[in-house]
């Protein structure tokens, strides 16, 4: 049915149970996918920092750490994906709002669904910390399987 999946995580414990639905569908069905994490966004030092002389991080400082914290996150799905003989790529994108970096990867890679996990949250709690599995629901057009 399906034959190329996103599946975003964050490396929570929340998070992997999308990877591990994900992947075992895309086994299932004979889907390629593409594991996908957001990190945030580079912020430039305040005034008060570099008054401070505060340790600034550059830019290309940044994209390395931050290109070394997606491949962490990315390690357990990559290791899911080679044990059962994935066809599978990885991605990351700098965004502080993840639900857009993924609707945006999923465009990007040209996938069919997304596969995710969710926290569920309710009441308090969904309005302190959101809803990433929500605000992808509403702005994606694609199939998308939340996973609790």
């Amino acid at each position: 049915m399906y034959k190329h999946i996103l599946i975003p995580t964050d490396g929570s414990e929340v998070a992997e149970k999308g990877v591990v639905a994900g992947v075992e569908y895309a086994r299932e069905v004979g889907a390629s996918v593409t594991f996908f994490t957001a990190v945030p966004e580079y912020q430039p030092p305040s005034e008060g920092e570099v008054l401070a002389r505060a340790k600034v991080v550059s830019f290309a400082e940044h994209e390395q750490s931050s290109k070394q914290l997606a491949e962490r996150i990315l390690a357990t799905a990559v290791a899911r994906a080679r044990a059962v003989g994935l066809v599978f790529s990885t991605d990351h994108e700098c965004k502080n709002q993840p639900w857009e970096a993924i609707v945006d990867a999923a465009k990007r890679h040209g996938c069919d669904a997304i596969i995710m996990g969710s926290h569920g949250r309710k009441g308090l709690s969904r309005l302190f910390h959101g809803s990433q599995a929500i605000d992808v629901l509403t702005h994606s057009e694609l199939p998308t399987l939340v996973v609790r």
